[in-house]
């Protein structure tokens, strides 16, 4: 026992100090997300059996340090938005499948969920909603783990983890995007998610498996009919990621680009509405004003008492502001689609002049 009451361990540390090493009350907040390797692999395996379809999961694990560690998932039945019957069947398709993994000592901690996309289309407002109830329901320490399964085909894997930054979160919970709003949150299309480092995590005997994978000979039989040279080994390198077909990835990116541009442009115009329709009504009420004004002036004269001029601004009913989620959410998905294409024209710009120096 220790002055300040605490008892300690025969390694000398107090169990409030390991207490506060482990952050078990999660209160550090969360700095990167640690995937194990066996999660990415679910991942990526459900996203490409319903590809091109969206699909969802439910990422389990634990807060420590700062550090979100995802060790195990399990997808989500599909369902339709318009029918409550699945989407009951499917949130206790869920408590079922939690019960289930606590049943057998699994990690069954909620710290997240997954998605698929396609060519990085994901700010959505379904996406929106969902992220924010997680955060809302485990104080923000969740996160949504965005997987591209186009982009992925290209030779780089396209796993993203965002969380919603806590000026979106006041801005969600308050359930008002106006100009006011924006401007008191210091809100942008750049300040809604906060993208968090991924790092991938293999356990030991996983670490084992590779290597002994990488040697094809003990994987591969030996048989007569196959030619040592012509097979390939599982982890063998190759040459994918040298190719230059990649304009139909580009030329479909900037076909989103232009319809995400397109939407932009109404939302836009939508605003610059409500901003005429405002200018019109201020222009009537100071006309009424003026009048108001005016008319008490005679009555002044003739001794008789001033109308009221309160009664003025209540004869007109200003438009109240669209919401402005719409215009954030458009500016920051073309945001990630400029982003696509700077990162993809780079390399393919090189591999082309590579290609063009070889041929000389």
């Amino acid at each position: 026992m220790t002055s300040n009451g605490s008892t300690t361990t025969k390694d000398g540390l107090s169990n409030v100090n390991v207490t506060a090493a482990l952050d078990v009350e999660g209160n550090v907040p969360l700095e990167s997300v640690q995937l194990d390797g066996l999660v990415v692999l679910k991942i990526i395996k459900h996203c490409r059996e319903f590809f091109p379809s969206p699909v969802t999961g439910q990422l389990l694990g634990l807060d420590v340090n700062g550090v979100l560690e995802v060790t195990n998932c399990f997808p989500f039945p599909g369902s339709k938005a318009d029918d409550e019957n699945e989407i009951v069947d499917g949130a206790r398709y869920q408590v079922d499948m939690m019960r289930c993994l606590r049943d057998v000592n699994v990690d069954h901690n909620t710290v997240g969920w997954y998605q698929s996309t396609y060519l990085g289309s994901f700010v959505t407002h379904k996406l929106i909603e969902t992220q924010y109830n997680y955060q809302q329901t485990f104080n923000n320490k969740s996160v949504v783990i965005v997987h591209d399964v186009s982009r992925s085909t290209h030779g780089n894997l396209s796993l993203r983890a965002f969380r919603f930054t806590r000026a979106f979160m006041e801005a969600q919970k308050e359930g008002k995007f106006t100009s006011e709003s924006l401007i008191k949150n210091k809100l942008t299309f750049s300040t809604i998610f906060e993208e968090l480092p991924i790092t991938i995590k293999n356990s030991h005997l996983v670490t084992a498996l590779l290597h002994s994978l990488d040697d094809y000979e003990h994987v591969i039989p030996k048989a007569s009919s196959l030619d040592k040279e012509t097979v390939v080994g599982p982890l063998t390198p190759n040459f994918d990621t040298l190719e230059l077909s990649l304009d139909p990835y580009i030329e479909k990116n900037l076909e989103f680009l232009l319809e995400a541009v397109e939407e932009h442009s109404q939302e836009q115009s939508n605003f610059a509405f409500w901003q005429r329709s405002v200018v019109r009504e201020q222009a009537k009420m100071q006309a009424a004003l003026q009048k108001r004004k005016q008319e008490n002036a005679h009555r002044l004269a003739a001794g008789q008492d001033p109308l009221p001029e309160e009664d003025i601004a209540k004869m007109f009913k200003f438009p109240p502001e669209p919401s402005r989620l719409d215009s954030l959410l458009i500016t920051s998905q073309i945001n990630n689609y400029c982003k696509q294409l700077n990162q993809y024209a780079g390399p393919t710009l090189g591999k082309l002049f590579m290609a063009g120096e070889f041929q000389k």
